[in-house]
């Protein structure tokens, strides 16, 4: 239960940082602790229905963004 309040409690923040236009780097370090979050929680679920490959798309998508963000900091 606490693995679920966790990424809760993070998506909270990301939406709160999203509302105050915060800059990219700072939702970017939320994203990647939401990723872990949701590491922990997998690991502490016997049934996954999907969350494998759900969590897998997320990390894609963080080396996406690490790739833009890396673009348009140069």
């Amino acid at each position: 239960m606490d693995d679920a309040r966790a990424v809760l409690e993070r998506l909270d923040r990301i939406a709160e940082l999203d509302r105050q236009d915060a800059p990219a780097g700072d939702l970017l370090v939320e994203l990647r602790g939401l990723v872990r979050d949701a590491e922990a929680w997998l690991r502490a679920e016997p049934e996954t229905h999907g969350a494998v490959e759900a969590l897998e798309r997320c990390r894609s998508a963080l080396d996406v963004e690490d790739r833009e963000v890396a673009l348009l900091v140069r």
